[in-house]
């Protein structure tokens, strides 16, 4: 099992901790990974971009002009795409852009990003992560503590809403619960910070 430093607030080590190997040391596969994240990116696109096909733009449906000896083109309708104010031919249509994967695919993909992050030495667990009040600038006074840059994701579990609401205006910074964790997120942040007590809370919920 691999084994990382706990460190305290100011970044002193304080203690150690192991991690479950099958999900911090895992072989590390590429396309799963990108297979992960494209669903994810897929799944966030709103879809609900939206023309007017010929059929629904305002005119009327009649010929403009005779079809012939008139020294112009023909034309049938002024609603025609080529036309200035006419339908659009193959514009967007509000649609549904997602879908899903397998969750032993998915784990497996959370598992490699996870493993590639630690391998990288983007996992910090700290001995705890606490604030005296849910200000924006007292989390960022402990996250510069602890030498972090403001690519930062924070694991909490439920219950810290001291953290959650310190982190909303925090550019950069995000909290999730161990449940929440996902391979977009974990390769998106540069440092991912994990209070010893939630190791075990991941542990259970992806291993």
């Amino acid at each position: 099992m691999p084994t990382v430093d706990v460190v305290n607030s100011q970044k002193k080590k304080v203690g150690s901790v192991e991690l479950h190997a099958g999900l911090f040391a895992a072989d590390i596969d590429g396309p799963l990974v990108h297979e992960a994240v494209v669903m994810q990116q897929a799944s966030a696109r709103q879809g609900t971009a939206s023309t007017l096909r010929r059929g629904e733009v305002s005119g009327s449906g009649k010929k403009p002009w005779k079809q012939k000896h008139t020294g112009r083109a023909r034309a049938g309708s002024i609603r025609s795409p080529v036309w200035r104010h006419g339908g659009s031919v193959f514009g967007p249509k509000p649609r549904r852009y997602d879908y899903g994967m397998p969750k032993k695919k998915y784990h497996g993909a959370l598992r490699s990003a996870l493993s590639a992050k630690l391998a990288d030495g983007g996992i910090l667990v700290v001995s705890d992560l606490t604030i005296e009040k849910p200000k924006t600038k007292l989390l960022a006074k402990t996250l510069a503590q602890l030498g972090l840059s403001s690519s930062t994701l924070i694991v909490a579990g439920e219950g810290r809403m001291d953290l959650e609401r310190a982190a909303q205006n925090l550019d950069g910074v995000k909290l999730v619960r161990p449940d929440q964790l996902n391979v977009y997120d974990v390769l998106k942040y540069h440092t991912i910070v994990i209070p010893e007590r939630e190791v075990a809370r991941i542990q259970e919920a992806w291993s």
